[in-house]
């Protein structure tokens, strides 16, 4: 089964537009209610989806660094720093991630783009 992604709320529209021309199953913040949410409630509610969250945060780094110490489950995270990786190269690598990735391989880690 292909990665399905849930978008932080500060991730550009245009990965999101992007990924859906590329027919990844993605879902925002914004269109789940949740954009008032603190970063702990987006990591539960992503997770509770079986999403893999994506985040340009560097909060939910720290949270999923917590997570993994006391064994708190969670889908998985994907970080890009907000400078230095490219609208395109985001998709390019989360498309590359879908398409390779099962959700259990995921599951409780914590990658970085941009890949390469």
């Amino acid at each position: 089964m292909a990665l399905t992604f849930y978008m932080d709320v500060h991730i550009p529209a245009a990965i999101t537009a992007g990924l859906r021309r590329r027919n990844i199953n993605v879902i925002t913040s914004q269109e789940d209610g949740t954009r008032e949410d603190d970063d702990v409630l987006l990591l539960q509610r992503a997770t509770s989806l079986g999403r893999i969250l994506f985040s340009q945060d560097q909060d939910l780094l720290q949270i999923a660094r917590e997570w993994q110490y006391t064994g708190q489950s969670f889908a998985g995270l994907v970080f890009s720093a907000q400078q230095g990786v490219s609208i395109g190269q985001c998709v390019e690598d989360l498309e590359l991630l879908a398409q390779c990735y099962a959700p259990e391989e995921i599951a409780n880690q914590v990658i970085f783009l941009p890949l390469r």
